[in-house]
């Protein structure tokens, strides 16, 4: 198969890209989207990390939500992708029975879906919470931001695979697909989902910096509204959208209205009631640890004086026997 080179004609007409999507190793082909997704989670993480303690809780927690989300994640992200696609004709080849288990967990030869893996990412911040007794809607708020992080970062994986690109236009931004016959110009939908994002994170981040979040969940409940807003229209440019069924429905496109429609209720609902400060996790678990300190210090007290007894005693056994020690070497 013919790996297209790409341009951009913004850029100059002597502007063109003709790197493969793969580097080799001792032999292995390792591919850029694979680097890019692992680099993107990897700031995710870390970003997470350092913003752990804002949001009331500890870098072991954020582990521990990892722990949990990151392998639902990629379940429900291949799921998603095994659901509801389907080929030129119409059918989906992972249920016509030609197919065995074997295909449907084969992610390393592509098919994941982000839908998918915010689902799984969602059950797991779930998961999460409730072993380690933390509010759910703490770990998804934090939870978006880095979501937004690895999104931005990792549609340029689909950049490099020369997918996730839109229809044909002719607009100055264009991007061009250059075969040996002929050049093919589309929407870069991946750089529209990728500043998108960015614009997301940024926008969000100063908005908390402000002192805007009155209450938890209220990150996640923006991020769902803004990214289903700008999904649903960037998706509809899409050439490989996934369908619901037979039908024309792009899945993503759909999911996404309904996220909008969901979010955005939820927002309106609570923004008409008050949210006392005090009642964010940020502000209360400091204070819930401070109540805790004194009962956990007299606990501690309480330990050592018990302990003290049995620390006397021992003195004076050594003194007893120290006094019969001399009568009863005398033999």
């Amino acid at each position: 198969m013919e790996i297209p080179a790409i341009t951009f004609p913004l850029l100059g007409e002597g502007f063109k890209l003709t790197f493969l999507p793969y580097f080799t190793v001792f032999g292995w082909r390792i591919y850029w989207y694979g680097v890019i997704i692992a680099f993107g989670f990897l700031l995710a993480v870390l970003y997470c990390m350092k913003r752990a303690k804002d949001f009331g809780i500890t870098q072991d927690d954020v582990v521990d939500m990892l722990i949990c989300a990151v392998p639902l994640a990629v379940i429900c992200a291949r799921l998603y992708y095994v659901i509801f696609y389907r080929d030129s004709d119409g059918t989906n080849p992972y249920f016509d029975g030609q197919h065995d288990l074997l295909d449907l967990v084969q992610i390393w030869n592509g098919g994941l879906a982000i839908y998918g893996g915010v689902i799984g990412g969602v059950l797991g911040c779930a998961l999460a919470a409730k072993l380690k007794k933390i509010p759910f809607r703490v770990l998804v708020d934090l939870g978006g931001l880095g979501l937004l992080i690895g999104q931005a970062i990792g549609r340029w994986g689909n950049f490099t695979n020369r997918e996730a690109h839109g229809t044909d236009t002719t607009l100055p931004w264009r991007m061009g697909l250059v075969y040996s016959f002929k050049t093919f110009y589309f929407h870069p939908t991946f750089l529209y989902e990728s500043l998108w994002n960015l614009g997301l994170l940024i926008g969000l981040i100063h908005w908390m910096k402000k002192g805007r979040r009155k209450y938890d969940g209220q990150m996640a409940l923006l991020y769902l509204f803004w990214y289903g807003l700008g999904r649903a229209w960037i998706e509809g440019l899409r050439t490989d959208s996934l369908y619901i069924g037979h039908t024309d429905i792009r899945a993503s496109q759909a999911l996404s209205i309904l996220l909008v429609l969901a979010a955005g209720a939820m927002l309106l609902i609570l923004r008409k009631k008050e949210h006392p400060p005090e009642k964010l996790y940020a502000n209360r678990a400091p204070a819930e640890e401070e109540e805790n300190a004194p009962a956990e210090a007299e606990e501690k007290t309480d330990g050592r004086q018990e302990d003290e007894p049995a620390q006397t005693a021992e003195p004076e056994s050594e003194n007893t026997a120290q006094a019969e020690g001399p009568a009863g070497t005398d033999t």
